[in-house]
């Protein structure tokens, strides 16, 4: 499967831990042993298994998120605007599966790229738009998908 829709399979969201614990919200830059990683400067998660021991009770009621990503950070990357995930009576809204957590909105983006065959390089770049708006080169790949939408994978 590509890289971008399994960003966040070994990432918990921080704004659920800290309200699932109770604890403020930079405690986890205390936290020496518990990687994290930020997305567009908003999303913080931190890496499963590696909460501290008096905390890690809490990971068993934890939202899991393989294969989603924040609405906006999917956006970003797949180089479309938001709006695409965000109302229902955008034309690709229902080929989406979404999920909230602590109010913020994931898309899967794992289950939609394996539903359409599309396969992503940890280098690549893809763009998803209406197919007269995409530009395609001789080292790209395009997938077609409904309603006059189409992914470009560039390599």
């Amino acid at each position: 499967m590509s890289h971008l829709p399994n960003k966040l399979n070994s990432f918990w969201l921080w704004r659920e831990v800290s309200s699932k614990l109770g604890v403020s919200n930079p405690a986890y830059k205390y936290w020496k042993e518990t990687p994290n990683i930020k997305l567009n400067n908003k999303y913080i998660f931190i890496q499963k298994n590696t909460l501290p021991k008096k905390h890690e009770y809490v990971e068993e009621v934890l939202t899991d998120l393989s294969g989603y990503l924040p609405i906006r950070y999917a956006s970003d990357r797949l180089h479309v605007n938001e709006r695409i995930f965000s109302y229902d009576k955008m034309r690709l809204y229902k080929e989406f599966e979404y999920k909230f957590v602590e109010d913020i909105k994931f898309v899967n983006i794992k289950k939609f790229f394996r539903e359409f065959g599309i396969k992503v390089s940890k280098d690549s770049i893809v763009q998803l738009g209406r197919i007269k708006d995409l530009e395609f080169t001789p080292n790209s790949t395009f997938y077609n998908l409904k309603n006059d939408y189409g992914i470009v994978v560039y390599e």
